[in-house]
């Protein structure tokens, strides 16, 4: 099973996705679980039981060396890491009784727009982990210490920037999940397991909108599978012009 740890000032703006569809299936067959961690529940003010006010709990401040928008602070942010490692390897010592191994199969994600570029190449070898730490900035981004703090890898999920670090880390979540075994009804539904046309097509084979109507490519009704499966390479290879 993997568990994935998503440090994160909003969890509310992922669990719809996160608790729907295959994602649900696979947390209710045991094959992945979703913690969450947010920073504010780690201010140093913070005090079992007592009341705290918004200023007893914010966790961001302007930049040094000047620039629009606010940080959040690293002391918040490596507490609420530090409690997801210590769940993780409480986890880890109960299926590896030594210290050590324990320590291995957990990665941290901290995301970036100058980082790695995420591919299913990455996804692929991130399934091995049992643990994977989410840390997901907001504003104008996170204290570059807690990277000094952890061990952790640089990721963006494309060319552009984004309100969060929420939304790459659903993007990897669903990603890496789908490559785990008894996740998906069939192992084939992974793309690049088969050849799959960016077009595809279902019952009608005849559909009428606004007195025109559009049918399925005659090569699919054909049971010929080897001509489907060139008439789906050469779809791929235009589709990438």
């Amino acid at each position: 099973m993997i568990t994935y740890h998503l440090i994160t000032l909003f969890p509310e703006s992922t669990e719809s996705y996160l608790n729907a569809s295959i994602l649900k299936r696979a947390q209710e067959k045991g094959l992945i679980a979703i913690k969450y961690y947010n920073p504010r529940d780690f201010t140093v003010s913070a005090k079992k039981g007592a009341k705290q006010s918004y200023a007893d709990r914010r966790v961001d401040d302007r930049p040094y060396g000047g620039g629009p928008g606010m940080v959040i602070e690293a002391l918040p942010v490596i507490k609420a890491i530090e409690a997801a490692v210590k769940i993780a390897q409480g986890k880890r010592r109960i299926l590896f009784p030594k210290k050590a191994e324990a320590k291995k199969k957990i990665k941290i994600v901290f995301f970036s727009p100058a980082g790695k570029q995420f591919t299913n190449v990455i996804a692929e070898s991130l399934k091995k982990y049992t643990d994977i730490i989410f840390v997901c900035g907001r504003y104008e981004g996170i204290d570059a210490r807690v990277k000094k703090a952890f061990p952790m890898v640089d990721i963006s999920v494309g060319p552009y920037v984004v309100t969060g670090g929420e939304l790459p880390a659903m993007i990897m979540i669903d990603t890496i999940t789908r490559r785990i075994p008894g996740v998906l009804g069939d192992n084939l539904s992974i793309e690049e397991e088969r050849i799959a046309s960016p077009d595809v097509y279902t019952r009608p084979e005849v559909i009428e909108y606004k007195g025109k109507k559009y049918k399925v490519p005659k090569i699919l009704l054909s049971g010929h599978h080897k001509k489907m499966d060139e008439w789906k390479t050469l779809k791929i290879k235009r589709g990438k012009k």
